[in-house]
């Protein structure tokens, strides 16, 4: 184990091991939040960066024998891989996270637009409305 110094210094270097691993192997955030939602390649890229950095976590807090190195390397990886989940999710047209239809959201039409499919719709009496 670690004297609490180095132990704190260890973990901050592997966090920022899995920071590097992140920025390689996967677009930035804003790149991702604009592209495509759902895209495969982005969630290969992500998948493959979680191991490694796991791998490397695992790997430096077993030879450390220090679990702070493995809880502050594990909490990095939690937070990046969200991050990067969230942004693949994100829909460029809205903005927002929503669910993932390969190939990318795109509104459906639905009778709620169609603006004469309840038969009223020329039935609306704007006279009362000032100009």
């Amino acid at each position: 184990m670690l004297a609490k110094e180095q132990s704190i210094v260890a973990g901050l270097s592997v966090a920022t091991v899995v920071y590097a691993t992140y920025s390689r192997a996967t677009p930035s955030l804003a790149d991702m939040r604009v592209g495509k939602s759902g895209d495969d390649d982005i969630e290969s890229s992500r998948k493959q960066a979680a191991w490694v950095s796991a791998a490397v976590v695992a790997g430096v807090s077993l030879i450390a024998k220090d679990p702070n190195i493995f809880v502050m390397g594990g909490a990095m990886i939690i937070a990046l891989d969200w991050m990067t989940r969230h942004a693949n999710t994100v829909n460029p047209q809205t903005g927002r996270a929503s669910t993932i239809i390969r190939g990318g959201n795109l509104p459906v039409a639905t009778q709620s637009n169609d603006q004469g499919a309840y038969g009223y719709a020329n039935d609306i009496d704007d006279s009362y409305m000032v100009a």
